[in-house]
């Protein structure tokens, strides 16, 4: 028994290498075949996404969802694309669907290769108790998708490492993709070659607004009890 368990681990172990190792070599192919460059490009996506008509939301969805598994890839030029191509409402549609489908595949990632192994590695003492209950984690993903300095890559990849449930990640992450989510598809909608810089200066402040609040919630409730984990 004792034999196959550590298997398992190794087994893990090497999955998470080759993760890694593939996201890496991912990352430099986009790099050095130019398709980075391309894709950063607003006018070049722009086109590509009109030139492929009714399945152009498929290239802004799956490039959403890829620029949050290989974090150098920033996502807030291809929503503004997304709202300059589709309007407000359905250019936010676009970026909601494919940041969530990215957000959800590096929470699974993280947490097949990274939090059950850590498990298997060194037992129940990674259940990071100290983060807080699983409301409060919930809240802590919730107020990063507002704040625009805060990295949504690293986030998601993060919030596999602890024991929030799938379903509070998912639903939180939703919930603070929308708001970010339109105010850039709004820019990008209504401003030809939108004004980025005003774009994060305004979910800064409606970051702010929300993640003041959480973050004393949270001290207040971490310090009115000891640590643990809620079911």
């Amino acid at each position: 028994m004792k034999g196959l368990k550590t298997m398992a681990t190794k087994l893990r172990l090497l999955g998470a290498l080759l993760v890694l190792v593939t996201l890496v070599l991912a990352y430099f192919h986009l790099d050095t075949s130019g398709l980075l460059e391309r894709i950063l490009d607003g006018e070049w996506l722009r086109g590509q996404a009109l030139a492929l008509g009714a399945r152009g939301p498929l290239l802004i969805v799956g490039v959403m969802a890829l620029s949050i598994v290989i974090n150098p890839i920033p996502g807030a030029p291809i929503a503004l694309v997304s709202g300059a191509v589709y309007g407000h409402a359905w250019g936010t549609l676009y970026v909601v669907i494919g940041a969530e489908i990215g957000a959800l595949i590096a929470f699974a990632i993280a947490r097949v290769f990274g939090h059950d192994l850590l498990r298997r590695l060194f037992g129940e003492r990674v259940a990071l108790g100290w983060l807080g209950s699983q409301n409060a984690l919930t809240w802590m993903v919730f107020a990063s998708r507002l704040l625009p300095f805060v990295s949504f890559d690293l986030v998601s990849y993060g919030a596999g490492l602890t024991p929030l449930k799938a379903w509070r990640f998912a639903l939180a992450t939703l919930l603070g993709l929308i708001p970010a989510s339109f105010l850039l598809a709004h820019f990008g909608g209504e401003m030809a070659g939108a004004n980025l810089g005003n774009a994060m200066n305004v979910l800064l402040l409606v970051g702010l607004l929300v993640a003041v609040p959480v973050a004393i919630k949270f001290v207040r409730s971490r310090s009115g009890r000891g640590p643990g984990i809620k079911k």
